[in-house]
């Protein structure tokens, strides 16, 4: 199954307390997907997903590391899949989530740069597939 929402708020920021950080959300108190990582430069190091790579946080303030397998964006529709392994840490019950942007331009060309700067960051084994995002604004 896919869990379906329409997104109309973006989080975009490059450096918060120390973290990038960029998700999606629902209006008010509904539900979000926020991608964050370490700010300054990518971790290379051979560890497992871990606090060496980017993590994902829910509503529920729940957190998995490094437990994406691909993200796409094809016009104003963000999809990612998740590794089935992560969803009891995320809370979640599917791992196919697929987000509606309801959202200017500028605000979708913000989330495409920040999301690939994100989810870079940690081991090659660690990072999802990118579809539909310039790696070029990795760094």
């Amino acid at each position: 199954m896919t869990y379906r929402f329409t997104a109309r708020s973006v989080a975009a920021e490059a450096d918060v307390d120390g973290e990038m950080q960029v998700g999606v959300a629902e209006e008010d108190e509904g539900f979000f997907l926020l991608f964050t990582r370490p700010a300054g430069g990518p971790s290379a190091s051979g560890l497992p997903p871990g606090p060496g790579t980017y993590r994902v946080t829910t509503p529920d303030g729940c957190t998995a590391h490094g437990c994406v397998r691909e993200v796409s964006l094809a016009g104003t529709l963000l999809a990612v899949s998740l590794d089935p392994e992560c969803l009891d840490a995320l809370e979640l019950e599917d791992a196919e989530i697929e987000a509606v942007l309801d959202l200017p331009a500028e605000s979708i060309d913000e989330l495409r740069e920040l999301l690939v700067r994100v989810l870079a960051f940690g081991p090659e084994e660690a990072r999802p597939r990118l579809a539909g995002l310039s790696a070029d604004s990795a760094w």
